[in-house]
């Protein structure tokens, strides 16, 4: 069983931010594969997937907020027997370019807080990690601000092109694992 975590913040009024990708990346492989979000034993949604070649996958939006993201993720995989291996985190990037996929095995938290909370909580940092580009935009404007703000309308059909080469990424990431993502969806020409 693999389990894909997006990480974002719960309510209606962080629906559409920047710091919620990882919960939208999540919410499209729901829809394209029919799942239904349910309570987890944890503060978090599941939804339980079959992917290509019977592949078992559990998705997750955890309900803790960013920070203690890893609560949630930590829960629900030491629940199911999940490896550390099998679990990948997606997330919002604002060092990476509106749109940009970065995939890796391993890393720093970059200062993310929801990675930090993930890998205090696994005890390790060595998880595969999917980090969508969100941009950084004006640096005189506060960072927070800017993560929780919503996409300008000229960057809406950027970022909805992007939650879905990054789901095309998690499913790649089930069917094959990081490395494949990793050569796949890190080229810059995939961006354009």
């Amino acid at each position: 069983m693999k389990l894909i975590a997006g990480l974002g913040n719960p309510g209606a009024q962080y629906r559409g931010t920047r710091h919620n990708v990882g919960f939208e990346v999540v919410d499209t492989l729901a829809g394209r594969h029919g799942g239904a979000w349910e309570a987890a034993k944890v503060d978090g949604l599941i939804a339980r997937l079959r992917m290509a070649g019977g592949e078992q996958v559990l998705l997750l939006k955890p309900l803790t907020f960013m920070n203690l993201s890893g609560d949630a993720v930590q829960g629900v995989a030491h629940y199911f027997k999940i490896d550390v291996p099998d679990t990948l985190i997606v997330t919002d990037d604002v060092n990476l370019p509106l749109g940009r996929l970065r995939a890796r095995k391993t890393g720093t938290e970059g200062g993310h807080n929801g990675l930090r909370s993930v890998i205090l909580r696994l005890g390790t940092l060595d998880f595969p990690r999917l980090r969508v580009g969100v941009g950084r935009g004006d640096a005189r404007r506060e960072l927070a601000d800017h993560v929780l703000s919503r996409f300008d309308a000229d960057e809406i059909p950027g970022i909805e092109a992007a939650i879905a080469r990054a789901a095309d990424a998690a499913e790649t990431f089930v069917t094959s694992g990081i490395d494949d993502v990793m050569n796949r969806f890190n080229r810059a020409e995939l961006d354009t």
